[in-house]
């Protein structure tokens, strides 16, 4: 890596300290959104979703287990596909280790995906993943929640991707929703984000943020082009 802009320790510091307030000027900014997301309306699920799990056919409901509230990450593996989204699966490669923190905080969390759930189990164990993992192909919940196109979309189909109709080339795409159940048993939508609204949600590319370089993805085409499975890198 080639050296650039090298300064004194003291002209270092005054131009950390000028950036130290942009910085802060961010936090108060995303602390005002994360207000802001918190207090959109709900609205009530009308259908009795369920899902193929490892242990049988469960609901949207028994996905919360004893929880109030839950996050469902939309995973892109198709149900003809012979292995999950390598850019789903880097987003996933964050997830082992958080579901005890997010139920000491009242939050159930799984990964919901097309694909039949022997071949989510199979791909889960080969990649060392331990989060629920359950699969919507025998339900319409995909589509409900813009993340399934179906088995004739082309590129170039015009479709309703993170609320806007717009061109995505393949037929899943990622995504996270996230539910509420109240006392009396009722499931409400709170939440969806989609394409980069999901960057939070990577402390990878959270942590490359931080360094000169950051990402490097700009001017190679396909922005994701280094991307491998955890399995996969030479």
């Amino acid at each position: 890596m080639k050296t650039r802009n090298v300064v004194t320790r003291e002209q270092w510091l005054a131009e950390r300290r000028e950036l130290l307030q942009q910085e802060k000027k961010f936090t108060r900014a995303r602390d005002a959104l994360t207000k802001a997301r918190q207090e959109l309306p709900w609205v009530k699920i009308e259908k009795d979703y369920q899902f193929d799990s490892e242990d049988g056919i469960i609901t949207l409901g028994d996905l919360f287990s004893i929880h109030s509230q839950l996050i469902i990450y939309h995973f892109m593996y198709g149900p003809d596909w012979k292995q999950g989204c390598s850019s789903c699966s880097y987003w996933a490669d964050n997830f082992n280790g958080i579901e005890p923190h997010l139920n000491a905080r009242d939050i159930a969390f799984a990964v919901v995906s097309s694909a039949p759930v022997k071949k989510l189990l199979a791909f889960r164990k080969r990649l060392g993943w331990n989060f629920d993992w359950v699969s919507s192909g025998n339900s319409s919940f995909n589509q409900d929640f813009g993340v399934s196109f179906g088995p004739d979309h082309k590129p170039d189909d015009l479709v309703t991707y993170n609320y806007r109709e717009t061109q995505f080339p393949a037929e899943e795409a990622p995504g996270i929703s996230v539910f509420v159940k109240a006392e009396e048993g009722t499931i409400y939508h709170s939440y969806s984000t989609y394409s980069r609204g999901l960057d939070m949600l990577n402390g990878a590319y959270n942590f490359m943020d931080l360094t000169p370089k950051g990402r490097d993805e700009k001017g190679k085409g396909n922005p994701m082009f280094w991307l491998r499975l955890n399995d996969s890198y030479s």
